[in-house]
Order: C-alpha cells, then structure tokens, then sequence
C-alpha cells in the first residue's frame, strides 16, 4: 500500500510537466479545447518554430538567463560561504543577534525589499544591465542559513589540527573547509540558479530592451506581443526553460541530496 502511495505522489507529481510538453506540441485551438486533449491529436513543432526562428531573440534570451543565473549562483555560494562559515565556526559579538536578524529578513515578503531595491539600481544607472539583474541576489540569507547549519556539523578538531600545523585563517577555509563543504555548496548552487532562473517580477522591472530580457520574460512578453495568450506557445517556452534547469539539478544532484540532509542533521 505504501508503495503504491508512493508510486500516485510520484505520477501526480509529474503530471504539469507531462502536460507542459504535450501543450508545446499543440496548435492554439487543440491547447485551448474544452475538454482537454490528454493526447495530442494532431502534434506540431509549429510552437517551436515560432519560438526559435521566428525572427525572436530566443537564443539571446537564453544566453542572459545562463549569464544572471550562472553569475548568481557564483556570488551566492561565495557569499554565503564566507557568512556561514562566520556564523557557524566563529565568535563575536552580536553574533546570534545578527543570526536571527538574517532569519528574519527570510520571512519578509519579496515584494517589501521592490521599491528600494528599485530606487537603488535607478541611482546606480543600472537599468538594463546584468549588474543591475545580478546585484539584489548577492546577500543569499537562505545560503547563509543552510552553510552555516552544514558548518555546525564540521568537527572543530579538524581546524585546531590545521591551525596547530601552521595554516593560516584563509588555508584552513581554502583547503579545510571548502573540499569538506562540497554537498552544500552543490545544493545551494542548485537552489541558487533556480530562483534566479525563475525570476520573474525583479528581471520584469529592471529590463526594457528586448535584447537584454531573460527567457522567462521574453517568453512571457513574445506571447502577449502575438495577441491574446498563445497557450501552446508559453507551454513550448517553459519547455524550452525547464531544460537547462533539468540539466544543472542532475550534474549537481548528488550533492543536492547530501546537502540536504546533512544540513539537516544539526541545527
């Protein structure tokens, strides 16, 4: 019974991407039916054709999603290294008043932190700029959050033992810390690329010119471009978007699922 449990969870599970790609190779009137078609009837790649080679920047549009995200999930890991490593291995004061500090702005909505964020990139002349769509994801509060717990479970003797043999604070995180922090760091990667990959609202906001949008905006934008909502269209772009997200979660998956569960071992 349990197993069968499992096994309907897992279908159900699957059931949106099933019917995002099978919506990709339906025509308008098909992807629109009511009923639905389970099946596709009558499938097409005209939906893909539309979106590669129909005169759209779809490519260029996949190169900015791969540079912010690519670029977020870098500066958020070594952020986030550095803060958790503080947070979870030294002492100083204020320490677990600026911890639960950290927690708290994870509970805030995303739409509080909008207007400043905004009046700031306006201020810096950031508009239409990688810096611009890169800058509000460097401060990572859950990365912090999930170093700092795997840290926690680093014995303490392992750094003694290196700083007894002579290595200096920056030899005991480079070639300590880091190799032992593996799992983490892949998890918060992972975790990292996805929010900015997904990134709608702040990439909206903070790009005009069609050649800088990301894939989700451009996608979003080509479909309202063509008149009313192209639903197989959006369905053959989010496609097209879940690929490079399916390709990072399985290079990094091992070390997802360590991540995970050491990081919460102990906290």
């Amino acid at each position: 019974m349990g197993v069968l449990a499992v096994l309907f969870l897992a279908l159900a599970s699957m059931l949106p991407l099933y019917w995002m790609i099978t919506g990709s190779l339906k025509a308008q009137s098909n992807a629109m039916a009511v009923p639905p078609e389970w099946f596709p009837t009558n499938p097409t790649l005209d939906n893909y054709r539309k979106l590669l080679f129909a005169s759209t920047p779809t490519f260029r549009w996949l190169l900015n999603s791969i540079i912010v995200a690519g670029s977020v999930a870098f500066l958020a890991v070594m952020t986030s290294l550095l803060a958790g490593y503080a947070f979870g291995k030294k002492n100083f004061p204020g320490k677990t008043v600026l911890f639960w500090l950290l927690i708290m702005t994870m509970m805030m909505p995303r739409q509080i932190s909008l207007i400043p964020l905004y009046i700031l990139m306006q201020r810096l002349d950031w508009f239409n700029t990688y810096q611009g769509m890169i800058a509000p994801y460097l401060a990572y509060p859950f990365g912090i959050f999930l170093i700092r717990q795997f840290m926690q479970g680093i014995p303490n003797d392992l750094i003694d033992a290196a700083r007894i043999d002579g290595a200096s604070e920056l030899g005991i995180f480079w070639y300590v810390i880091v190799p032992l922090a593996k799992p983490a760091i892949g998890a918060l990667a992972i975790f990292a690329f996805m929010a900015a990959w997904n990134d709608y609202i702040w990439q909206l906001l903070m790009v005009t010119k069609r050649t800088m949008l990301t894939l989700p905006v451009g996608v979003s934008k080509l479909t309202a471009f063509l008149g009313g909502y192209d639903l197989g269209l959006a369905m053959a772009g989010a496609t097209f978007a879940f690929v490079p997200m399916l390709i990072i979660f399985i290079i990094f998956q091992d070390f997802f699922v360590k991540g995970i569960t050491v990081g919460a071992v102990k906290g």
